[in-house]
């Protein structure tokens, strides 16, 4: 900050007071959440950020959250948590339920979304991980970003492994469980799975070989020692409905 500084930028460093983090999901997050502040929801849009008043608590509210629903994810100040919490679900009249971390995770599957531990390390880069969209034009044009080297060529020739959504039969698949092809070769592995409440089946993503990541590829799926039936499919598995304003 001060190398910043000393160039003339304006740049400083202020710690918030603590807070807490509640994530509102689901197609009732906006209809709920807008009788309890004055700002018009309407227009606040996927990914944006805005500082607003919510029951009578200063906030931090962003369009996102981590599930493929539309919903928010609201930065209270922890004192104020408990009573937002409460308006919520008193507002709501019943429809909106308190729900565990499982349950996002099931979701963020669904919609395909990574987990960072899981479905992207160090040593994986975004093409590989099917996150080229992230990399801006001018960085493809100018490069000498960190790893700019390996992920500008991947991008220009392809990458030797790619992250792909799985359909299985058998037990649901877990992280590092193997996949490999029709004829026993081993592909790659299993980042993410689980049992899909919508979908009603198996759903995982992994990485597999360059040339075996096509929708509708047949592979074998190993779970606890033994090998099921798979299919390499296109995600997201469930379709998301993030908000667009019209």
């Amino acid at each position: 900050m001060e190398a910043f500084k000393a160039k003339g930028k304006d740049v400083g460093w202020h710690v918030h007071d603590e807070r807490s983090l509640l994530a509102l999901q689901g197609p009732l997050a906006a209809p709920v959440l807008q009788l309890l502040t004055k700002d018009d929801l309407s227009k606040l849009y996927f990914g944006e950020f805005r500082m607003l008043d919510i029951n009578g608590s200063h906030c931090f509210l962003t369009r996102t959250g981590y599930t493929g629903e539309d919903g928010f994810e609201i930065s209270v100040p922890s004192e104020n948590a408990l009573d937002l919490t409460k308006a919520i679900l008193e507002k709501s009249e019943g429809k909106v339920r308190l729900t565990g971390l499982g349950a996002r995770d099931s979701l963020r599957l669904e919609a395909g979304l990574c987990l960072y531990g899981n479905d992207m390390e160090q040593h994986i880069t975004p093409v590989e991980a099917g996150l080229s969209w992230a990399i801006g034009k001018r960085r493809r044009a100018e490069g000498g970003f960190l790893g700019a080297e390996v992920i500008l060529k991947q991008l220009q020739e392809g990458p030797q492994i790619r992250r792909v959504g799985l359909f299985s039969s058998g037990p649901p698949a877990r992280s590092h469980s193997e996949i490999l092809s029709s004829s026993g070769e081993k592909l790659g592995e299993v980042t993410s799975g689980g049992f899909s409440p919508c979908l009603k089946k198996n759903i995982a993503m992994g990485y597999v070989k360059s040339g075996n990541h096509k929708p509708g590829t047949e592979v074998k799926v190993v779970v606890r020692g033994k090998s099921y039936d798979g299919v390499v499919t296109k995600m997201p598995f469930v379709p998301t409905k993030y908000y667009k304003p019209t």
